[in-house]
């Protein structure tokens, strides 16, 4: 679905733009269709910024990005735009995320109406069945985020992600503002919509628990270069490098799961 070759992000700084800061560094990586890759890494290790340059919403510095067979670097502003859809992503806090000035059914509705996609009432039907989908009450249409839970704001957030029916999904941490079960939940519900709607997905924590639970493959990141990459049970059970090593060990001092389920 997503090929990554060479993919690096830097900032020029110093006389005649000699010096480089890389925020990503020389990445090179692959999600299959319908499959989910985990991206691992501690905070400030280049995870998001890796993210929105694989939908662009970020310019790579070098590299090359391939999106179901299409150069996503090639592409000028009237055909990127129209590829959108297809490519959508989820952030971290809904807080920062959902326009406080809207309800959250004008939120969930916004892409519709900025896509066109039907008539008013046919939208309104829409942003119900999205509501359903993601488990909201429709009477929650006419609030406004801050009279919404974590959760609420989050599963909002998800409906008008997939509102447009995207085929690529990137969840960047998703979960890291809200408690343990309604994590729980966000996690179930996505993998829930992921069966449903055949979503290729892009999850992206520093909890490796998550990870396990929710990928198929990882990739870990650290100052920016890819450390280590494969299927998430094997790198799991028998990490190669010693940064994979020691985010696995840190895990293991405040939870206690491995050898549960893998």
């Amino acid at each position: 679905m997503i090929e990554l070759t060479s993919v690096s992000k830097y900032y020029s700084s110093g006389f005649l733009c000699r010096k480089r800061a890389y925020v990503v560094n020389d990445v090179s990586l692959a999600i299959r269709k319908g499959e989910t890759l985990g991206l691992a890494g501690e905070s400030g290790s280049g995870k998001s910024t890796l993210a929105r340059m694989m939908i662009r919403l970020v310019e790579p510095s070098a590299g090359r990005i391939v999106f179901d067979g299409i150069d996503l670097l090639a592409l000028k502003k009237p055909a990127l735009r129209q590829l959108r859809p297809r490519m959508q992503i989820v952030f971290q806090d809904p807080d920062t995320s959902l326009d406080p000035r809207l309800t959250i059914g004008a939120s969930v509705a916004e892409p519709l109406v900025v896509w066109q996609k039907a008539g008013r009432h046919e939208r309104d039907d829409r942003v119900i069945e999205l509501f359903g989908m993601v488990g909201l009450q429709p009477e929650l249409a006419d609030r406004r985020p801050f009279e919404l839970s974590g959760g609420q704001k989050q599963r909002a957030a998800l409906a008008r992600a997939i509102a447009l029916e995207p085929e690529f999904l990137v969840l960047d941490e998703p979960t890291a503002a809200l408690d343990l079960s309604v994590q729980a939940q966000i996690l179930s519900l996505v993998q829930v919509l992921q069966k449903r709607m055949n979503l290729t997905l892009l999850f992206i924590s520093h909890d490796l628990q998550l990870i396990g639970r929710m990928s198929d493959s990882m990739a870990v990141l650290h100052e920016g270069r890819l450390v280590e990459s494969g299927k998430t049970d094997a790198i799991l059970r028998r990490p190669s490098d010693p940064y994979t090593i020691r985010l696995l060990e840190a895990a293991r001092e405040s939870e206690e799961w491995f050898g549960k389920d893998k």
